[in-house]
């Protein structure tokens, strides 16, 4: 059977930055340490008054295309992952579409279209969605471009405000992929939950304990059905964990739920049992409340042993490095982690190709979904060809004063207009409204 899976991949970061511990912590009268230990995070990446997710996304999409030499007959279906739509009918797709048809021979007419939501899930189930599309045979030996863009932004004041994040993340979908084959297996945790909401409205409405705990709920359970379909999974089978990256905090709560499960019954947990007892089972407990109680003490224990911090610090941290300096991109973010992972493979100079990653998704509302990806031969030249460094460097370094600006400007209940902080060079840009109220686009040299 053809591999199928993710051939190319690019990052494209909003172009402003605000550092957490430098200009924010001080406004809030917050210990630094609150961000870039607590929370993780060093800085978020934020748009510019001329970026919005259609730049992002475009701009992703056209580094993607012209670096791979790609035409829009090579492309069958262009999917968009967002949770920040600004139009209940028409697609995001299709204004991407039209700005990379501003700069490419051709036209998409004969390419489908579509948008997905489900919070910061909607990437990877667009990933499905292309993946079986060309299992289907129905690609016509063509490509899918599958984009996540988002502008992960809160309310001000919102506990979520330190968070914040924006970006698009850019990935094509074909046969004989040269970055990663995906499995054909997946596990699922999908629940009603009310942790994370927008109901018609921009920012969002969350309960920031009930979304931890639904995260980590959610990814038990896609885990143990991964698991019932692939087989049981051994950490030491596993190179990098992606996770879904809200905030680093909230993964090293994950890598500590999947340690635990994925050593259960192991040898590793027969060797950690001289120091910290083996993993308490429901059966030998009176009551729910007192085996969840011993979970977490086991939990607590298994956090300071030597051969789990080894193991995170080799399998999770390495995913977390971008997210660090960018915060939370909502649909891009396990797919930022995935980058993270195999930046650091390269730039260590580890062989990956073989290696297996562990992907762990989630959106808010609620589901996760667990699946593996194969490394291919063609890693090392897809992320060696990644900009994120450079883009990273090269953001504007707001101020408070700038940053209250320029929020205000993406609060789509003000009518703000701020002049821009950076000059746009090769990329696309709003450039105002239409006669139906449609936003319009073009691209600068």
């Amino acid at each position: 059977m053809t591999a199928v899976g993710i051939d190319a991949v690019e990052i494209w970061t909003g172009n402003l930055k605000l550092d957490l511990p430098g200009t924010f912590a001080p406004q809030k009268g917050e210990d630094p340490e609150k961000y870039t230990k607590g929370l993780g995070l060093n800085a978020s990446s934020f748009p510019d008054s001329y970026e919005d997710i259609v730049t992002m996304a475009a701009n992703a999409a056209y580094r993607l295309m012209d670096r791979k030499g790609l035409e829009p007959d090579d492309i069958g279906r262009i999917d968009v992952a967002t949770e920040s739509a600004f139009d209940n009918s028409k697609p995001v797709s299709t204004y991407v579409a039209g700005c990379l048809e501003g700069v490419f021979d051709g036209d998409f007419h004969h390419a489908n279209k579509g948008e997905r939501k489900f919070a910061c899930i909607a990437g990877t189930q667009s990933l499905d969605d292309a993946y079986n599309w060309i299992r289907a045979g129905r690609n016509r030996g063509r490509a899918a471009l599958v984009i996540a863009t988002d502008t992960a932004l809160y309310a001000r004041d919102d506990a979520g405000e330190a968070t914040q994040g924006a970006g698009a993340v850019a990935m094509l979908i074909s046969e004989d992929p040269s970055l990663v084959e995906l499995s054909t297996h997946q596990g699922y945790g999908s629940a009603d939950e009310t942790d994370f909401l927008k109901p018609n409205q921009q920012f969002p409405s969350v309960d920031g304990k009930r979304s931890v705990q639904v995260y980590l709920a959610r990814m038990r359970e896609a885990l143990m059905d991964y698991e019932s379909v692939a087989g049981d999974i051994h950490p030491d089978d596993v190179r990098f964990v992606p996770f879904h990256t809200p905030f680093p905090g909230m993964v090293r709560k994950a890598g500590l739920l999947g340690y635990r499960y994925l050593t259960r019954d192991t040898a590793i947990e027969e060797e950690l049992a001289e120091e910290i007892g083996r993993q308490p089972r429901l059966e030998a407990f009176d009551t729910e409340d007192a085996y969840h109680d011993a979970v977490r003490e086991y939990t607590d224990a298994l956090k300071g042993t030597d051969r789990y911090r080894e193991w995170y610090a080799e399998t999770i941290d390495p995913t977390l490095t971008i997210s660090r300096e960018v915060g939370n991109w909502y649909t891009g973010s396990v797919h930022v982690a995935r980058a993270s992972a195999l930046k650091h493979a390269l730039e260590t100079g580890e062989d990956a190709t073989g290696e297996t990653l562990m992907v762990g998704s989630y959106g808010s509302g609620a589901q996760a979904e667990v699946h593996t990806e194969t490394v291919q031969a063609g890693w090392t030249e897809e992320i060696g060809a990644l900009n994120v460094d450079e883009q990273l460097d090269s953001r504007y370094d707001l101020s408070w004063a700038e940053y209250e600006e320029v929020h205000d400007v993406h609060n789509h209940e003000m009518d703000v207009e701020v002049e821009e902080f950076t000059a746009p060079e090769s990329e696309f840009v709003f450039d105002g409204w239409g006669r139906m109220g449609e936003r319009k686009y073009r691209f600068v040299e």
